[in-house]
């Protein structure tokens, strides 16, 4: 029973944004599978930018492992953020952008937890957006960041604090 569970657990892409093109919604990874001292221990990691489609991931997957009398702990969540395209900061950045670098910003959406998630929870009528150096390999032994990213990111940080714009 337990490996047929395995094996119908959802792993990867749940489902897709319905408003981003190519951007995953939802999606869940069975991350780690550990046996040691005849304990098994099953690590999924459940991501979604829409925290009741997460929530009812998680709800599932652990209901399904408790019906063949597993003991389930939820544990280590982080809110989900669905980015706006439509914000006033978006569109003040972008011009900011285009006007200190001479070319047009690559602006996309990811799936992957970030401070935009937990800083909306408490603040849901902020305007948020996430932004930063070139980064390679994240959250990895091969973490690589270019240098001179940096650099651009900070000066486009401070021009930005400069001319945020009033939101009513």
């Amino acid at each position: 029973a337990l490996v047929t569970e395995l094996y119908a657990n959802p792993n990867g892409i749940y489902r897709m944004s319905p408003d981003i093109e190519g951007l995953v919604q939802t999606s869940n990874n069975t991350a780690r599978v550990l046996l040691k001292d005849g304990e098994l221990t099953i690590l999924c990691l459940t991501r979604s930018s829409v925290e009741s489609e997460k929530m009812d991931l998680a709800r599932a997957i652990a209901r399904n492992f408790e019906s063949i009398g597993c003991a389930v702990e939820c544990t280590g969540s982080y809110p989900g953020w669905t980015p706006n395209p439509k914000s006033a900061i978006l569109t003040t950045m972008t011009d900011l952008y285009r006007k200190l670098f001479n070319g047009e910003p690559r602006v996309n959406a990811c799936h992957a937890g970030l401070e935009c998630g937990i800083l909306g929870t408490n603040y849901p009528e902020m305007e948020l957006i996430s932004f930063g150096p070139n980064i390679r390999g994240a959250h990895s032994p091969d973490e690589k960041t270019q240098i001179s990213s940096v650099k651009k990111s900070w000066e486009f940080f401070l021009a930005t604090l400069e001319n945020i714009p009033n939101v009513d």
